[in-house]
């Protein structure tokens, strides 16, 4: 790793062609951007009567809860994981992230959306959490976290610190401890790795720790009352780029251990990374022409999506613990270079890659 971990505040921010720029800068044509947008309208309207049905009737209980064997008492010290697989199975990895967050002092509460889970994987989820649910495939992580929101109060009636997490990223690659430390050391306020512009500033949701007692009770508040949709378009709106913005508003800080403009101006710096980034948009293709700054001002004007175009930067340079699960396996933007992923992990990674690729088996066999 060589560059330093760094809080970055977000800012508020019109986001502006930037809604366009979602489309348009990780898709290339106007063509490409036309389509996008159709496919989305189509979801939004399939969604909104279902999202109706569904508003009318009572929330659904969980279909199976049971306490973990992990004593959780009067903790402070809360952390939401959101588990889904094909198979069901809760892989190695997996039960690695769970006892990472064990070891930070959290009391874990396990929400698998898995249709059939192993009773022998469920009981190892059990040795490591507080409390293990299995709920319907329904509303994505905010989903997940809005249902259980009201259990998690009334167990737990004073955290001071919230995790919300997922398995949608492989790792760790690199030790988790240091970005953990990172935002500890920002004091109060609502913290995650990485930071996108599209749509406006907002944290990427796949890990967001809340510390202080004020901050965790308005995250808590707003995960209650998210409306929940069928559709994926709207549940990043309403949850993942609106929550910044929600609790900026509210006083509290907002940052990001990864900073866009952070990787930015390391990805322009580099050359390899300028020639994965011309590669992977038509709109970047003069980006090699530009000298650092103009060329960092252009990945600002037309964000890129972090955790995606710049995996290899975060990664490499930064020292991020992860890499999305869904660029491995699909890599929707058709970016370069992808399937050379194993070589950024370290030989002394927390989770190894035989670890990393029996995760990837339970993503996709039936």
């Amino acid at each position: 790793m060589t560059e330093p971990l760094r809080l970055t505040d977000l800012r508020d921010a019109s986001p502006g062609l930037r809604r366009v720029a979602h489309g348009y800068a990780t898709s290339g044509t106007w063509k490409r951007v036309a389509y996008r947008v159709t496919l989305v309208v189509q979801e939004v309207l399939a969604a909104l009567p279902r999202d109706a049905l569904r508003a009318a009737r009572p929330v659904a209980a969980p279909l199976r809860m049971e306490d973990g064997a992990e004593p959780a008492g009067e903790a402070t010290r809360i952390a939401l994981y959101v588990h889904y697989s094909a198979t069901g199975q809760v892989s190695e990895m997996v039960r690695c992230q769970l006892g990472l967050l064990r070891q930070f002092g959290f009391a874990i509460v396990f929400i698998s959306m898995a249709e059939r889970i192993p009773a022998a994987d469920w009981q190892a989820v059990r040795q490591l959490c507080a409390l293990v649910v299995q709920r319907e495939n329904f509303g994505r992580d905010f989903g997940a976290w809005h249902d259980l929101m009201p259990e998690v109060r009334r167990r737990w009636p004073h955290p001071d610190e919230l995790i919300l997490a997922n398995d949608s990223v492989l790792g760790p690659i690199h030790p988790l401890a240091p970005v953990i430390e990172a935002m500890r050391s920002g004091g109060d306020g609502l913290f995650g790795l990485t930071e996108s512009l599209q749509g406006g500033p907002h944290l990427q949701s796949y890990l967001l720790l809340a510390r202080g007692s004020a901050v965790v009770r308005d995250l808590m508040g707003f995960l209650q009352s998210l409306h929940i949709s069928h559709s994926k378009w709207l549940l990043v709106q309403r949850g993942e780029i609106r929550l910044a913005r929600w609790m900026r508003r509210r006083g509290h800080r907002v940052a990001a251990v990864f900073g866009y403009d952070r990787l930015a101006e390391a990805a322009v710096a580099d050359p390899a990374e300028r020639r994965r980034l011309i590669g992977s948009s038509t709109k970047l293709r003069d980006l090699d022409r530009l000298p650092a700054e103009q060329a960092s001002a252009l990945l600002h004007e037309w964000p890129l999506n972090p955790t995606q175009h710049l995996w290899h930067v975060l990664a490499t340079k930064f020292g991020d613990p992860f890499v999305k699960t869904e660029l491995v396996l699909r890599n929707p933007g058709g970016l370069p270079e992808v399937d050379t992923w194993p070589a950024v992990v370290p030989p002394d990674s927390p989770c190894p890659l035989p670890m990393l690729r029996a995760h990837l088996e339970t993503m996709t066999a039936g």
